[in-house]
């Protein structure tokens, strides 16, 4: 029964009436945008502190060491098999939309995404052969000469990053992307469809405040954390965000969509898995953590940066043959640069 709600009726009596709405509402498999009963959060609230026992500290220091090589073999197994490009992208985050790329202020404070769901949006294929791509190198950095540039931390093996690349064909962008795993930046580089022209992929801890990025500060308009700074432990989250802060223009956008709390995947979590609260380690040794919105809106407010978006978006999932509702909870945020930066407070 790991990732159902448990109710007051049998799980095959709600099984079978959440099955009828579903299939009146012409999918039998999935429900968006679902708002939680009280009785509901207060289930998962009590299955979370069942398991909420953290594992020894020595235990703990050893995953945290360990990070880069879990990452490793994850994507040394999995490779490009285990994620699926996120056509959702364009939706969501219309920021990256080809109509966005040379017109960061409209787009940034267009809202109309805000309450929509990832939809499958067609992308474009192949480039237009009159676009003559970037050099590798411009300048001082790479990609110093284009007029829009993006960052995707946490790039896994492109999922996001290629998409991106497909759809917009504009000589004016360059995509830097980077991850933890040096291995699934390998595979991101010996994918056809990286371009060094139009991209630059590279090894990075974003929880290593020491860690240089590629780029100056102030030269991005767009960041990208897509399911990645629920990996990184929790103690390190400030920094993180507050350092990619400082590489974004100002009136540039952070944009997050991560796992929030009560998310399937933390109820799933059986005793000996929790690291601290909320913070768990998977049977392959990678870490998850589970935000709640004012947690993520403290962190970008502390960064310096303003709200546009932050959102939580619940799915209900059905599984027929087991009879089981399964809830997915994500939350999506967007936080813009300040045009004008407020002073520095004197010590």
């Amino acid at each position: 029964m790991q990732g159902s709600i448990p109710l007051h009726k049998s799980p095959s009596h709600w099984a079978r009436i959440i099955l009828f709405i579903l299939g009146m509402l012409g999918d039998p498999h999935r429900r968006d945008n679902v708002e939680w009963t009280e009785e509901q959060e207060t289930a998962a609230k009590k299955k979370v502190q069942e398991n909420s026992q953290p594992l020894p500290q020595e235990k703990q220091e050893d995953f945290d060491c360990r990070a880069n090589e879990y990452w490793n073999e994850f994507y040394t197994i999995h490779e490009n098999r285990f994620f699926k490009d996120r056509h959702w992208l364009f939706t969501e985050f219309p920021e990256l939309a080809p109509q966005c790329r040379l017109n960061r202020d409209a787009c940034i404070g267009d809202d109309r995404a805000e309450d929509s769901e990832p939809h499958g949006l067609e992308q474009s294929q192949g480039q237009s052969s009159e676009v003559t791509p970037l050099a590798h190198v411009d300048g001082d950095y790479p990609g110093s000469s284009a007029m829009y540039r993006i960052l995707e931390v946490g790039c896994g093996v492109g999922n996001t990053v290629f998409p991106i690349l497909k759809t917009n064909n504009d000589p004016g962008l360059f995509v830097y992307c980077c991850d933890f795993s040096s291995t699934a930046v390998e595979l991101v580089k010996a994918n056809s469809e990286y371009d060094p022209g139009r991209c630059y992929a590279f090894v990075h801890d974003l929880g290593d405040e020491g860690a240089i990025y590629p780029v100056p500060d102030a030269s991005l308009d767009v960041i990208v954390l897509i399911f990645v700074l629920s990996a990184l432990h929790p103690d390190k989250m400030q920094a993180s965000i507050s350092r990619l802060a400082r590489l974004l223009k100002p009136g540039g956008v952070l944009l997050l969509r991560d796992y929030g709390r009560y998310d399937m995947a933390q109820l799933r979590f059986k005793k000996g898995r929790c690291l601290s609260d909320n913070f768990y380690v998977r049977g392959d040794g990678t870490r998850v953590y589970f935000f709640t919105q004012d947690e993520l809106h403290d962190y970008f407010s502390e960064a310096g940066l303003e709200k546009v978006q932050n959102m939580v978006d619940r799915r209900l999932q059905v599984n027929r043959g087991k009879q089981l509702t399964m809830y997915r909870v994500w939350i999506q945020c967007k936080y813009r640069k300040p045009h004008t930066q407020p002073p520095e407070t004197q010590e």
